[in-house]
């Protein structure tokens, strides 16, 4: 209120107020008892309303650059203004209550829109170029918890994710039970257990029996520990853990995508972050960058190995990007969202999932919302899909369990990718065929 009245004192209106009592004193001079009382009740009223006039243009000036969303403030007032002269004006009553409809309209217009959440433009923040090779082995594992889990220290956090989305389908924590993936907890020390399963074939790719035999004509399996790293992130179908793979497949399938391939596309230098971290963790010596960088040139030809400008900063973290910002289509944001590895959606590519429901929510969600189960609050078919996305325990389709769909959709996909996943899913009809994607 100080800086409204300063402001106000700058812009000179006591010089007008002055005026305003010469018209009082001459309003007052009128010779006519009634015509005086009115004419010094009207210039009470003039007064005040050039008093609030000045309130709200300082209040203007003071905040047009402000973060207080305060500017509608200044409309408020001018609406209240202009309808007191109207009602003491009669000559004039009927323009200033039409001018004090389009001020109040205008008001509410301009507090609904400052009170929806802002958001500060700017430039991207500078992109700076990481060189793994020259880190040392807890830089390289403070770099892959980034890309794993968005942050250093980020691993203890529930439904943390970076740029390798890992912990959508991986558990990463002692006797953390994992049903998608297996559980990565320990896996320096099963490494050479993997590589003597009989169903690995070690040396003999053309033994197995999965879809894919090798991860590339040529490249033969894996003879380390952790060239079988290597191996299960280039080629995950070529040796699928007993339990683990797609439904349906007899584990000859794995769900996980190639994670040096799109959407993730993790440069050799962001993998070998990751698998670094991997022993670190645990306390265990990790082979050098080198040696984690050959393992994966074994099983990545070079023409399908990211581009080094990748490597950056801000992509390795991860923690504040997005999975998709709605510019793909609904297929691919699908996919980068990883919802393919545990949903059936039908006319989606590759999402075969039974983790969680079949998401056939045209028919679902009218159903789901009359049910006496539902506790959500969704009334629309779109309401109910929103609410699965951002918030999924708000209600869980039996026979599923709780939890086990992360809670960082929110977040981690912009209003356009969402807005595309609801009105794909919102068309797609037990029995009918599948919307087209767009």
């Amino acid at each position: 209120m100080g800086n409204l009245l300063s402001t106000a004192l700058d812009m000179g209106w006591p010089v007008l107020a002055l005026l305003a009592g010469l018209l009082v004193y001459f309003q007052v001079s009128i010779s006519n008892p009634d015509v005086k009382k009115r004419a010094t009740f009207k210039t009470f009223i003039g007064m005040i309303a050039t008093v609030m006039l000045f309130v709200a243009i300082a209040n203007y000036k003071i905040n047009f650059f402000a973060e207080s969303r305060l500017l509608p403030v200044s409309l408020a007032i001018i609406t209240a203004m202009t309808l007191m002269m109207g009602l003491y004006f009669a000559n004039l009553s009927a323009l200033f209550k039409i001018g004090g409809m389009m001020f109040f309209v205008a008001a509410f217009l301009s507090g609904y829109g400052n009170w929806l959440p802002q958001v500060e433009g700017g430039f991207p923040p500078p992109e700076v170029k990481l060189d793994f090779n020259s880190m040392s082995p807890q830089q390289l594992a403070d770099e892959g918890e980034k890309i794993i889990f968005g942050g250093v220290g980020q691993s203890k956090v529930q439904g943390a994710i970076g740029k390798g989305q890992c912990p959508l389908c991986h558990g990463f924590n002692q006797g953390f039970l994992s049903e998608r993936a297996p559980n990565l907890w320990g896996l320096p020390g099963r490494l050479e257990e993997r590589l003597n399963d009989p169903r690995y074939h070690k040396g003999k790719p053309q033994d197995r029996d999965t879809v894919e035999k090798e991860a590339f004509p040529g490249a033969g399996t894996a003879e380390t520990g952790q060239e079988y790293i290597a191996e299960s992130h280039a080629c995950p179908n070529c040796y699928v853990v007993a339990g683990f793979g797609v439904k349906g497949t007899n584990d000859k399938e794995s769900p996980m995508p190639k994670i040096h391939k799109p959407p993730i596309s993790l440069s050799i230098g962001e993998l070998a972050a990751v698998d670094t971290w991997i022993y670190v963790r645990e306390g265990k010596d990790a082979p050098s960058y080198d040696e984690i960088a050959k393992s994966y040139e074994k099983f990545i030809p070079e023409s399908d190995r990211p581009a080094q400008q990748e490597e950056k900063k801000d992509a390795g973290g991860g923690g504040g990007g997005l999975l998709a910002d709605g510019s793909e289509p609904v297929d691919q944001i699908f996919a980068k969202a990883q919802c393919i590895v545990c949903h059936t959606i039908p006319g989606i590519p590759g999402a075969t999932g039974a983790v969680g429901p079949k998401l056939e929510e045209g028919t679902n969600a009218p159903l789901r919302i009359k049910s006496a189960d539902y506790k959500g609050t969704a009334k629309t078919t779109r309401e109910y899909i929103m609410e699965s996305v951002i918030n999924p325990s708000a209600y869980v389709v039996k026979p599923f369990a709780d939890g086990v769909m992360p809670k960082i959709f929110g977040q981690k996909l912009s209003a356009g990718a969402i807005n595309k996943i609801i009105d794909y899913l919102s068309q797609v009809q037990t029995g009918k065929e599948p919307p087209k994607i767009n």
